[in-house]
């Protein structure tokens, strides 16, 4: 059975950053109270031209130059996203037909928050089965597309990005063993509304963006996270002491802070992405990754847990070594 490693990451955001006083033109709000509630001063906003697949596509290009990768003979391309360009085809098909790769299977993930930790798990597991060797795994959002800008305590949280990895079969590999779970019950809690127009008797607001309840995603993923950390830390035969870097995803920096505080594990110990990009749903995970390796607080052997959760209600993760 092969092992999966991951070898490379990459990001990019949109080239225009939005403060938190573009808000205050429209809204009753300030830049002292987004920061005081979120912790969030900046976030950036794709352009009227500018789409998910672009984003991504600008991911693997810098991941390639980074690390000096050639992606040629990548055989598979997973996508995560809840804004792709269009329905269909997928965000994987435009990304692997836009950067010439040949001969990749290709995929989107829909999982929202948690769906690029889900396509950890699911290119360790095509890796395993030994049907494929050398996997992109991007996380990839335009949500200023779907936020309603109406709604002041929502619409200050979320930002566009994208974050791609490349996990590549090997005889060690470094990343270890996964948590996946859900709770479904939980769907009128955090959604963008499609086609039905209720949840299990929720009726639901078909304004075709995020709609949330806060305190109820809060509390959720707190208590959910803060177990499931101990959980995965256990699976991978350490305790929480033993692992040097904690990278959930990047909702908001007081869930962050009440994670840290239920688990017991240090803040300072923490790679978020919240304060400088924002709420990016899927991409938030490895852009916090990038952001750690590339400015040098990631060293090797550091070993890195991975926890992302949001919509569906989900969640996944594991811990990597880099």
């Amino acid at each position: 059975m092969s092992n999966a490693r991951l070898t490379a990451i990459g990001m990019a955001v949109p080239h225009k950053a939005v403060p938190n006083s573009w808000f205050e033109s429209f809204l009753e709000t300030s830049d002292e109270w987004i920061l005081s509630r979120t912790g969030i001063r900046t976030r950036y906003h794709a352009s009227e031209n500018e789409f998910t697949s672009d984003l991504c596509v600008r991911a693997a290009q810098d991941l390639s130059e980074k690390f000096g990768v050639d992606l040629s003979d990548v055989d598979m391309i997973l996508v995560s996203t809840v804004t792709p360009d269009q329905p269909m085809p997928s965000m994987a098909c435009r990304v692997q037909h836009r950067l010439d790769i040949k001969k990749s299977g290709a995929l989107d993930l829909y999982a929202a928050c948690a769906g690029f930790s889900y396509g950890i798990v699911v290119a360790k597991g095509l890796i395993a089965g030994g049907l494929h060797k050398k996997i992109l795994v991007f996380g990839a959002e335009t949500l200023s597309r779907v936020t309603d800008f109406t709604d002041r305590t929502s619409c200050v949280l979320f930002g566009d990005g994208a974050g791609a990895v490349l996990i590549e079969a090997d005889e060690t590999g470094n990343v270890g063993h996964c948590v996946t779970g859900a709770s479904g019950e939980g769907g009128a809690d955090l959604y963008i509304s499609g086609f039905a127009h209720e949840i299990d008797g929720h009726e639901l607001k078909m304004n075709r963006c995020i709609v949330q309840n806060g305190r109820k995603v809060f509390k959720w993923a707190v208590t959910t996270v803060a177990t499931e950390m101990k959980n995965l830390a256990a699976m991978n035969n350490l305790t929480l002491d033993q692992v040097d870097w904690f990278v959930p995803h990047s909702a908001n920096l007081r869930i962050i802070e009440a994670i840290c505080n239920e688990s017991g594990f240090p803040f300072s110990k923490v790679l978020e992405s919240v304060v400088d990009f924002g709420n990016t749903s899927s991409a938030s995970i490895p852009i916090a990754l990038y952001q750690g390796i590339m400015n040098g607080k990631v060293k090797k052997g550091d070993k890195i847990m991975l926890i992302g959760f949001g919509g569906g209600l989900a969640y996944a993760g594991t811990i990597i070594e880099w």
